[in-house]
């Protein structure tokens, strides 16, 4: 029975600035996405910050979180290429906007997944996501998963 299962990427993106919007959705393009700029636009609108694309020629589904704040990230490698991590609680809490926006709340299976293998294998402030889940009113999702890790 075999088949591949779909694969997802996470992207943390800055945005600001005169003409942001534009340019994003141009290098979504070029990246090879497909682009539906009212996903963007419902994100935005949602207050969650938080589009799904998917890839035009495979089965990757990229999740980009759109911040306006400076981000807070942590050096590193990928295949020996330089690149960024997000803190895993800042990652924590943007998982749990995504549960919270998604619809029906059974797609979201993938991202309590996520959640639960960040809290089992990082060094996670749990205090400090719960402090800031409580303000973006996501804190019952947190408690949910929690209370599934036994």
């Amino acid at each position: 029975m075999g088949g591949r299962a779909p694969v997802d990427v996470d992207v943390v993106v800055a945005v600001g600035g005169d003409g942001w919007r534009e340019r994003f959705l141009s290098t979504l393009r070029a990246a090879g996405l497909v682009v539906e700029e009212k996903t963007l636009d419902d994100a935005l609108k949602s207050g969650y910050n938080v589009s799904t694309f998917r890839d035009s020629k495979s089965p990757i589904t990229v999740d980009i979180i759109l911040s306006r704040e400076k981000l807070a990230k942590k050096r590193g490698k990928v295949l020996d290429l330089p690149t960024y991590f997000q803190k895993p609680e800042d990652l924590v809490l943007s998982k749990l906007r995504m549960i919270e926006a998604t619809e029906p709340r059974e797609r979201a299976q993938k991202d309590v997944d996520d959640v639960k293998a960040i809290l089992k294998f990082a060094r996670v402030d749990l205090e400090k996501v719960r402090r800031k889940a409580e303000k973006d009113g996501t804190l019952r999702i947190l408690e949910s998963i929690l209370s599934q890790q036994g």
